[in-house]
């Protein structure tokens, strides 16, 4: 994709983050229904989190493409490097395994991730805006431009790392409220709550690798200056 083209899609797809953010920053909650406890607010839930990251990511892609439209080589060699560990080890992996978890669970059972009483507080549209979008966006990002994938041992451990602080911040909610943020987890013992999560981070893993893989399948090696 030319840069001049790929600035404009960058800037889109950052309007378009901050567009939903918004809205759901500022959902009309008077008639809240009991599932959603204020403790935490909405950054609780990974799906809110995952959109945060991506207008961070199509943010930082767009000041990265306005870098080198104006030949700022300086600053933008440190800003491509900042989106593609972004993208590689959050943007991709998350993104996907947001919406892929989400609609499995959904279609299973939707009162296990999102029961029905959040359909009066929550717009259809801006459901798929948070759970069905996202995954195209991330395809489409990879086939919109290479990105320069860590070794995969830092991968690896970064992907472990932000994987973490989630569990913990989830624990932690538990812990302060005795409720969980998804109702799915009261169904489990902890050692089918630790195996669940166990499962979770390889699905997340699995989708790291997929996204290394096709970057690799589509652009292979490729120099700094081709991006």
């Amino acid at each position: 994709m030319e840069i001049s083209t790929l600035t404009v899609y960058h800037c889109l797809a950052f309007a378009w983050y901050f567009f939903v953010n918004y809205s759901v920053v500022h959902l009309r909650t008077d008639n809240r229904p009991p599932e959603l406890f204020l403790y935490g607010g909405q950054w609780k839930y990974l799906t809110v989190l995952n959109l945060v990251l991506q207008a961070v990511f199509y943010g930082v892609s767009f000041l990265a493409d306005v870098l080198r439209l104006i030949k700022k080589l300086r600053c933008v060699k440190c800003v491509i490097s900042s989106r593609d560990l972004l993208f590689s080890v959050l943007a991709f992996p998350v993104s996907t395994f947001v919406s892929v978890s989400f609609w499995a669970l959904y279609t299973y059972n939707r009162e296990l991730v999102y029961p029905k009483s959040l359909d009066g507080v929550i717009p259809q549209w801006l459901n798929h805006a948070m759970h069905t979008t996202v995954l195209p966006f991330a395809f489409l990002e990879i086939f919109a431009t290479p990105h320069r994938y860590p070794t995969k041992k830092k991968g690896l451990i970064l992907v472990g790392f932000a994987s973490s602080l989630y569990i913990t911040w989830v624990l932690w909610i538990y812990a302060a409220t005795g409720e969980w943020v998804y109702p799915l987890f009261a169904l489990f013992s902890p050692a089918g709550l630790a195996a669940f999560l166990a499962g979770s981070f390889a699905i997340t893993v699995c989708f790291y690798s997929f996204g290394e893989f096709l970057n690799r399948m589509i652009w292979g090696q490729f120099k700094e200056n081709d991006k």
